[in-house]
């Protein structure tokens, strides 16, 4: 037999409130029809489904089976009319952001986590781009969004606003060598053996253009490719790492965290709009994403210099 999915989301209505009445009023159907609708099923399925007393209507285990199936039906359904739809909604093109190392550790998947969650139907392209590529990235319109470092965005002629801090600060194992120390020089952090980001690396290259060719010679154990990874290996006693204080996760093991103590450690994200990033057909859509960066910035860092996980 075939059932008609408006009679079987009236059935589980009935059987969810326990009465014909109840369920009908929730499909906005009258009470005869209602009945009707329960009779026909009724009859072409050849077996009582409702229990009918004083105080309302219990499935039979008839019932209790149709329900069941029933359920999953609408529910297959549901997913099945979500998914066409999705071909006939216009399509736009993905929005763009670039950001460095440091923004697309914590502070970009965060962001992102939230706004893919809140709009299913606009796609994001996120790159690994230093601050001068964005730059000019945005400035071209070729991106929407750029987060990117103060000192190197400043009198570009783009739209930004600040973002949050991106401090450097220098970690290790707990205990060790930075135990009781509150601030080193990058001198100081260069005396001991240290772990780095992969000298490809936007972050890693910004430190050494600050350093300059006249920086202390720095011996690397080893360089990795994220720092995730860069600050268990610090954490571990492998060797000392400078990092943005935003990087540090809350959940990994106890280290000792200094500032560093040179000039241009001292660092800020901003928040960077590409030239036509306001007024293109995706404006409403690159406005919602910039409100989630902000939001994922304004979250603080913990007391260890650590920063929730992502939710």
């Amino acid at each position: 037999m075939r059932y008609d999915l408006d009679d079987l989301r009236l059935f589980l209505d009935i059987v969810t409130e326990g009465s014909i009445t109840a369920g009908a009023r929730r499909r906005h159907l009258s009470l005869p029809s209602a009945s009707a609708r329960v009779r026909s099923l009724e009859h072409h399925a050849g077996v009582a489904l409702l229990v009918r007393g004083r105080r309302g209507v219990r499935p039979t285990p008839a019932g209790t089976a149709l329900a069941r199936h029933a359920r999953e039906v609408l529910e297959r359904t549901a997913r099945l009319e979500s998914a066409v739809a999705s071909y006939a909604r216009p399509r736009t093109a993905p929005l763009t952001l670039l950001g460095g190392g440091s923004a697309l550790h914590r502070l970009v998947p965060r962001a992102l986590v939230s706004f893919l969650r809140a709009h299913p139907d606009v796609d994001v392209t996120v790159s690994e781009s230093r601050t001068p590529r964005t730059v000019r990235m945005l400035a071209a319109g070729e991106a929407d969004l750029g987060v990117v470092v103060d000192d190197e965005a400043r009198d570009r002629g783009l739209d930004t606003e600040p973002l949050g801090d991106d401090s450097l600060v220098v970690v290790g194992q707990a205990g060790g060598i930075l135990a009781d120390r509150t601030a080193l020089t990058y001198s100081e952090v260069a005396e001991h053996p240290l772990v780095g980001l992969d000298a490809a690396s936007s972050l890693r290259r910004w430190i050494e253009r600050h350093l300059g060719p006249n920086a202390p010679a720095a011996r690397y154990r080893t360089t990795v490719a994220d720092l995730g990874t860069l600050v268990a290996l610090a954490s571990a006693g492998v060797g000392l790492a400078v990092v943005p204080r935003r990087a540090l996760d809350p959940d990994q093991r106890p280290l000792d965290v200094c500032d560093l103590r040179e000039p241009w450690a001292r660092r800020h994200h901003l928040l960077a709009w590409g030239a036509q990033a306001r007024t293109s057909p995706s404006a409403p859509a690159v406005e919602a994403l910039a409100a989630h960066l902000r939001a994922a910035a304004r979250t603080p860092p913990l007391p260890n210099g650590g920063s929730p996980p992502l939710v």
